[in-house]
């Protein structure tokens, strides 16, 4: 009785780990980009594109003012933010996009000051990021307040375990109506955790994996909009509040 009870609870144990394995790969492969275009990572007229070990960097070959650091929601596949951030640096911005380890903002998040991104002072440093990337930024905010001149959070219920609320720089939320993993009711939760001052912008029927380019994510809703329509207002909510 012994063995086949230790038999059976061994083989409960290899599916369990099995299960768990396969789960991690269909996480991977669900958050890998999708549907990028190419033309996003080539250099042109207007901006010149650069992919190192840590990060992709559009600089505007014309006079700027703004840099923006973006992080890039847990697991997910840096290259479904290019799309937003090359678009990003066509409005004259230049762009760090942060390549994390283990695609984990938590593992990364002070990537931007061990590369000495904040050097140049003449300059005004936004940092953005989307879901647990938003959670990051927020952390990183919190714990250098005075390397950052704006704060941009997407598609995240944080900060939730810190507070902002004292902090003296403008801060931007942005979220959908349809997003299932960080959604309405979370996010005004927090409200409170963040300046008074802060601006919220609501995108109507957009959800969570369309802030990105890449695949569907496990507790999502689905969108309303199109990814386009969706990529587009965050686009132009963020350089609205980037110029203010």
């Amino acid at each position: 009785m012994k063995t086949k009870k230790w038999k059976l609870k061994k083989i409960l144990k290899t599916i369990w780990i099995l299960a768990g394995l396969l789960f991690t790969i269909w996480l991977f492969y669900s958050y890998e980009s999708d549907g990028v275009d190419k033309s996003f990572l080539q250099t042109n007229n207007l901006v010149k594109v650069k992919g190192t070990s840590d990060y992709y960097l559009f600089e505007p070959k014309k006079e700027f003012k703004n840099v923006v650091i973006f992080y890039p929601g847990a697991m997910v596949e840096t290259e479904a933010y290019v799309p937003l951030c090359r678009r990003l640096a066509d409005q004259n911005i230049k762009v760090y996009l942060i390549k994390m380890p283990w695609r984990l903002a938590s593992k990364g998040y002070n990537k931007p000051k061990d590369l000495h991104l904040f050097e140049d002072t003449s300059k005004n440093y936004i940092l953005a990021g989307h879901s647990q990337g938003g959670k990051m930024a927020a952390q990183f905010v919190y714990e250098n307040p005075k390397l950052i001149d704006k704060l941009i959070l997407i598609g995240t219920s944080h900060p939730r375990d810190i507070s902002l609320a004292a902090i003296e720089i403008p801060v931007l939320k942005i979220y959908g109506s349809k997003d299932g993993v960080a959604d309405e009711g979370s996010i005004m939760q927090n409200k409170s955790k963040l300046p008074l001052g802060t601006k919220f912008v609501r995108i109507e029927g957009a959800n969570h994996c369309q802030f990105g380019y890449y695949g569907f994510q496990l507790g999502d809703d689905k969108a309303d909009i199109s990814r386009e329509q969706q990529q587009k207002e965050t686009l132009d909510a963020m350089v609205s509040f980037i110029r203010e």
